[in-house]
């Protein structure tokens, strides 16, 4: 046989290893998913595989998964944002504190929480990209000052908006699941059209992965910087709101909370559905997949500690199998060529 032939059917041989090796992955963490609740309904037959727990963990969930879907945006422009637990405090502790002291609509108070929600994220954007400060610095900074200045004007007392129609229609059920949850799926939809068959996603991902190249093919990279860190602000803002909704009290600091889910989730989504990117379903799926396993532990009886260690590990598995698929497809892609 031609040594050419061998080569052709070598880089064939190469290129199917890799799309095998891509979907395996991409559709693992629903495997490990439905592993889980497996074990965990053969270890609580009574308790776990039953409608009120699954729509509990559904409904419980909604804000984290919008407060990550918006997190995606800046980690897919290569940014890191930490600032979304105070654009969290924001939407939920702004909007509660408005209506309780000065009796504004809740729907007012949200619209007054995105937009100084908004200015946050461009005034990361303008210290990242216009003063080259790195993103991690930066929000680190702003999001500790604006949660402390929430904590300074709400108090630290628990502000409830309980019978106000935001709550009341939030929390409405529709076959036994939120209001809120419904449309934070509507909204991952749209992110998953936005990132995924639109220029404006595909840009925004070139722009992560290398934004001198990116420059030089024509992408206006600060552009898409600005836009990823504000979207993320303003997206992590509408999450508190959510959260206010869904469960009608809230404190000032309740976004410190999540900023640990958050970075878990997205990083243990980019593992999945679309291997190697931040993507809207893959998001989805590590939210409720890491909620099935706090949820299980804890009916199992541990304490409320449990959810950290499953955070912190689920990030750490996360970047490493990230790391990990990223070398394997660079090998199976050497041998491809």
């Amino acid at each position: 046989m031609p040594s050419a032939t061998i080569k052709i059917e070598a880089r064939e041989k190469a290129r199917q290893s890799g799309v095998m090796a891509r979907r395996v992955q991409a559709y693992s963490i629903l495997v490990a998913w439905a592993f889980l609740i497996l074990v965990f309904t053969l270890l609580l037959p009574d308790t776990f595989l039953t409608i009120q727990n699954f729509t509990a963990i559904a409904n419980s969930k909604t804000a984290t998964v919008l407060l990550t879907l918006g997190l995606i945006f800046a980690l897919a422009a290569g940014e890191f944002d930490l600032s979304i637990g105070a654009a969290l405090s924001l939407g939920a502790a702004i909007p509660a504190w408005l209506y309780d002291v000065y009796g504004t609509p809740v729907l007012i108070g949200i619209l007054v929480a995105l937009m100084a929600a908004a200015l946050m994220g461009a005034l990361n954007a303008l210290l990242s990209v216009r003063y080259s400060i790195p993103s991690l610095v930066v929000t680190l900074g702003t999001g500790t000052a604006v949660i402390g200045l929430v904590a300074g004007i709400v108090g630290n007392s628990t502000i409830s908006i309980r019978g106000d129609w935001w709550n009341e229609v939030l929390t409405h059920r529709t076959f036994g699941l939120y209001t809120s949850f419904w449309i934070v799926m509507l909204i991952a939809l749209i992110i998953w059209y936005i990132l995924q068959q639109t220029p404006i996603g595909r840009h925004l991902y070139f722009v992560g992965q290398g934004r001198e190249v990116a420059r030089l093919a024509g992408i206006r990279v600060n552009a898409y910087r600005y836009a990823a860190l504000i979207t993320s602000a303003t997206l992590g803002c509408l999450a508190g709101a959510f959260l206010l909704g869904n469960t009608g009290a809230i404190q000032a600091r309740i976004g410190q909370f999540f900023i640990l889910a958050a970075f878990a989730a997205a990083f243990l989504g980019s593992t999945a559905i679309v291997p190697g990117r931040f993507n809207a379903w893959g998001t989805v799926v590590a939210v409720y997949f890491i909620e099935t396993g706090i949820t299980g532990l804890q009916l199992l009886g541990l304490q409320a500690w449990v959810s950290d260690v499953f955070y912190g590990t689920a990030l750490v598995v996360g970047v490493l199998v990230a790391t990990l698929a990223t070398r394997l497809r660079s090998r199976l892609s050497a041998r491809s060529t």
